[in-house]
């Protein structure tokens, strides 16, 4: 079955067998190996894309839904050698630690600021729900999304501070 997918602002025709998730789609036939198989039951977040501005689990959609829909990945989000401002946060607060959630992550933060400009904690912490991190960095996530917020000029106040070491926080509730 021929598909034409627009993802990262490209147009890509493919040719994937019918059962085909967006994720084998973008990993197998595209390359876009930054986005991540997890668990493959859309439970963990790491195969997250934007998929008409909203983050979805990339291994639950059929390619053939994704045909009508205008996806972004990791790699789409910085412009030429420009990183996204969710992007320069993350590393700004070392909001990663093993590495193999924060592209969900990133995603997840992206979309919600494409929606929410100055997101209180609650909506941080909603919008990453769907997010899990073996290694715990929810309190480093949280505020490198603040920074992003800030960073873009969308945010009033101070720019939050830039942390090292352990963050306290908790892990944000999952989403049932």
């Amino acid at each position: 079955m021929r598909l034409v997918l627009t993802v990262n602002g490209a147009t890509h025709e493919v040719d994937p067998p019918p059962s085909a998730s967006l994720l084998s789609v973008l990993r197998d036939d595209l390359g876009l190996t930054g986005t991540r198989f997890g668990c493959g039951s859309g439970q963990c977040g790491s195969c997250y894309v934007i998929a008409d501005g909203r983050a979805v689990a990339s291994c639950l959609m059929p390619a053939r839904q994704a045909a009508e829909r205008e996806i972004t990945t990791i790699e789409g989000l910085a412009q030429g050698d420009h990183l996204h401002p969710v992007q320069e946060a993350f590393v700004a607060e070392d909001a990663m630690q093993c590495g193999y959630c924060t592209s969900g992550m990133i995603i997840s933060a992206a979309a919600l600021l494409a929606r929410d400009a100055a997101p209180d904690d609650a909506a941080i912490r909603d919008a990453l729900a769907g997010n899990l991190c073996r290694c715990g960095v929810y309190g480093r996530a949280i505020k490198a999304i603040k920074r992003a917020a800030y960073t873009r000029g969308v945010a009033g106040g101070s720019p939050p501070a830039i942390t090292r070491g352990v963050a306290g926080g908790s892990a944000p509730a999952m989403n049932r």
